[in-house]
Parts: structure tokens; C-alpha cells; sequence
């Protein structure tokens, strides 16, 4: 498996999440996720000041070999979603912890990020699987 960023937090779905300069809470998908569903052909995307809860369903990615649901790591309020990937899906492949961020949410209570696994546990996590 690829290093992971120490600087996240991992979900047992697969999504990562910190919280950046702002206290925006930036959410993706991990490099394994983004293998295992292979080359990514679209994205459908929350819905911009929609309210989530830790653990919701908020999107879908749709690859050449099938579709994933993204889960909220956190709860909060969606405010950003990442539009680069409306025309180049392909950059969560190319860049899943970098331009291939997937939404923000301005958390509701950032210590939720205490339930989320170390970049350690979620390389213990993969490697049972």
C-alpha cells in the first residue's frame, strides 16, 4: 500500500478528512479506495448547505467497474464541493489526497475526528482485508 499522510484521519469507509485553515473539514477517498474502484468516470455530488451526520451517505463515485457510496466522516454542513472533478473525475485516481478532495463541511463538533482512525490504524485496517 501506498504511504499514507499522517495529517488525516481515516474512516473504516475508506474516506480521509482534516480540517484545514479555514475549520473547513476537507473530505476524500484514500488511495486504496481510489484502486480498488478503479478508473473513476463520474461523481454525483451532495447537495451545497446540506446538513449530514457521521457515517451518512452523502455521494456516489461510478467507475468503469462499479459504484461507491461516500460517507460522511463527520457531521456538519456540506459548503464546498470540489467542481474540478464535474469535467476530470479522474483526478481522485490521479491525485486522491491532493486535487482529488471530494466536498468540505464546516464541522458541527470537530472532537468527532477523535472517533476516526491514525494513518497506523487504517494501514492495519487495509491489510486485514
Amino acid at each position: 500500500m501506498s504511504v499514507l499522510p499522517s495529517h488525516l484521519k481515516y474512516a473504516e469507509t475508506h474516506e480521509w478528512v482534516y480540517i484545514d485553515q479555514d475549520g473547513l473539514a476537507v473530505v476524500g477517498i484514500t488511495d486504496f479506495a481510489q484502486e480498488s474502484l478503479g478508473e473513476l468516470m463520474s461523481v454525483t455530488f451532495p447537495d451545497e448547505g446540506s446538513d449530514v451526520s457521521a457515517t451518512d451517505e452523502v455521494m456516489s463515485l461510478e467507475s468503469v467497474k462499479a459504484a461507491s457510496t461516500i460517507f460522511a466522516p463527520i457531521s456538519g454542513e456540506i459548503v464546498e464541493i470540489n467542481e474540478d472533478l464535474e469535467d476530470s473525475p479522474e483526478l481522485v485516481n490521479d491525485e486522491p489526497y491532493d486535487g482529488g478532495w471530494l466536498f468540505k463541511i464546516r464541522p458541527h463538533d470537530e472532537s468527532e475526528l477523535e472517533d476516526l482512525l491514525s494513518d497506523e490504524e487504517y494501514a492495519e485496517l487495509v491489510d486485514a482485508q
